[in-house]
């Protein structure tokens, strides 16, 4: 006889294929005006050209970000360097547009409307690479829509004997409540949001007190909001971000956010895995503290490009060698460890191999395993996921405004990254690296760790009465 929780998945999944699909049926494709249009990811040989010099980050990395890194003592290097502008004018002479780069990558993204036109890239000194990364499709569906929300939560959803409201579980499982308890709710840290989209943040009643400090989209053509797309954005961000006493209270509702869009719902392409890189660094060059990204990449349309397991071993793919670097430059990234443990895959999706990240699982409120979180370990041996919260399902507030709960390890990691702020406001000392093999290291499966839940469930009070006495045990010595 199955589970009630096996019971309940599969219910939900049914109600979520329908709705999907009833929702496709009645959105009605028009031709795309940017067809036919193609962006190449062009690989830059070096930096020769650029007026800017590792010896005055303060030109391009804001006060936060270069002070960000004087703390953890990282030195600014040649990754961090804006591309070369002398580079960039010789591709702009090519009949090409640059849409973007990644400086840590030293790559450009250049739109052209004929792919003759990369031959004459690919002739240019200056470039050892071009690789085609998205065809535009020869329709789209409008997916920036603005569309209607409650002003108030349902009556059903007030839970008068906690704070946290429907989000209660997902806290206390956590010991999170206890950090929040002395007063540590995430307040002076920054959290980047990467995402597809973040539809109503701005006008939900619930959201209005939250510290969103900016928003910026990556992706190509540009959305007119942020808040006009998906909700998926929204829905992790609530996670961590509002706070409705009694209703929903999140776990970081006190730190600030930067809500960042690189997911593209047109279609499924690597080029968002640029984007990606984009949205990261603009949080580095911000001073953003932790990165929360619920987003995951493998298989692409049509086959093109689409990653091969032995990929999985934190460098191989362009996203998860870039997310291998977010420590190095002193941020916190809590990413998603994908929901494909039900399907032929089955693995990590990247970024979710990467090296000196937190990856996330899923587990339900009665902290077992929920069988579509994605598994490790990675290609390399590395235990992953590091480890699991409840997301099977989670507590979210939707972009209609009300309280729901989904499934997907996309809503335990914001659980996680909030508690990580907090955690982060209490052991302002702890480096990047430090605060991630903190909270490992005080999991509850930390002496037996397993490629299905990784080091178990993180333990925040346990966290920082081990890191306090370090300190502690630091200062006696000094």
């Amino acid at each position: 006889m199955l589970r009630w929780w096996a019971s309940a998945l599969f219910a939900l999944l049914a109600n979520f294929f329908f709705s999907n699909a009833k929702a496709q049926e009645m959105t009605r494709k028009v031709k795309n005006r940017d067809y036919p249009a193609y962006i190449f990811r062009v690989t830059l040989c070096d930096k020769q050209g650029s007026p800017y010099s590792v010896a005055h980050p303060s030109r391009f990395l804001s006060r936060r970000s270069v002070e960000r890194r004087k703390r953890q003592q990282l030195a600014v290097d040649s990754t961090d360097l804006p591309v070369s502008t002398k580079y960039l004018k010789i591709i702009e002479n090519k009949d090409a547009r640059i849409l973007g780069c990644s400086k840590w990558n030293n790559t450009v993204l250049v739109l052209m409307r004929d792919t003759v036109h990369a031959e004459r890239l690919r002739a240019l000194p200056c470039i050892s690479g071009c690789k085609l990364v998205w065809q535009a499709p020869d329709s789209i569906t409008h997916t920036a829509i603005r569309t209607k929300y409650h002003e108030h939560f349902n009556p059903w959803d007030s839970v008068t004997s906690t704070h946290y409201g429907r989000a209660d579980k997902q806290i206390r499982s956590l010991n999170g409540h206890r950090l929040h308890d002395i007063g540590f709710l995430g307040e002076g840290i920054w959290i980047a949001v990467l995402d597809g989209g973040f539809k109503n943040a701005d006008r939900i009643p619930s959201m209005e007190r939250i510290d969103v400090r900016g928003s910026r989209d990556f992706v190509f053509p540009p959305s007119p909001s942020v808040f006009y797309e998906q909700d998926h954005g929204t829905k992790v961000l609530s996670t961590m971000a509002v706070c409705q006493p009694f209703q929903f209270v999140g776990t970081a509702p006190k730190a600030s956010y930067w809500l960042m869009r690189c997911e593209d719902q047109q279609t499924e392409q690597e080029v968002e895995e640029d984007y990606w890189a984009m949205a990261v660094e603009y949080a580095d060059s911000l001073g953003c503290d932790i990165v929360n990204s619920s987003l995951g990449y493998h298989q692409f349309d049509h086959g093109h490009g689409s990653h091969q397991l032995w990929q999985l071993d934190g460098q191989q793919t362009f996203i998860s060698h870039t997310a291998s670097m977010v420590a190095h430059k002193g941020m916190v990234l809590v990413n998603s460890a994908g929901n494909t443990g039900m399907g032929p895959w089955k693995k990590l999706t990247p970024p979710a191999d990467a090296h000196d990240c937190l990856t996330v699982g899923a587990v339900t409120p009665e902290l077992t395993n929920a069988p579509f979180a994605a598994v490790g370990p990675t290609q390399d041996g590395r235990i992953k996921p590091d480890v699991v919260a409840i997301g099977s399902p989670a507590a979210v507030v939707t972009g209609r405004g009300t309280i729901s709960h989904d499934m997907g390890t996309s809503f335990s990691t914001p659980v996680v990254c909030g508690m990580m702020a907090c955690l982060w406001q209490a052991l302002p000392h702890l480096t990047a690296l430090q605060l991630m093999d903190l909270v490992r290291q005080t999991s509850d499966q930390h002496s037996h760790p397993t490629n299905i839940t990784g080091y178990g469930m993180p333990n925040f009070w346990r966290a920082y009465m081990i890191g306090k006495k370090m300190q502690h045990d630091e200062r006696e010595k000094e």
